[in-house]
């Protein structure tokens, strides 16, 4: 797999992680455990993203 595909797919489980935690939060008594988890995974995500784009962009 390539960075860029490798990204590609970051991206998209990221805007998942967005979605289920927009789902979440607008639940009547949203589980706050799961936000946290969730926020948590995305900003892992976001960061590894920026650390494959940083590395492409060296090369």
């Amino acid at each position: 797999m390539s960075v860029q595909q490798r990204i590609g797919s970051l991206k998209a489980r990221h805007a998942d992680l967005e979605d289920q935690i927009a789902e979440e939060s607008n639940r009547p008594l949203p589980d706050t455990t799961r936000l946290q988890r969730l926020k948590r995974d995305k900003l892992k995500l976001k960061e590894e993203m920026e650390k494959l784009a940083d590395g492409a962009a060296v090369h």
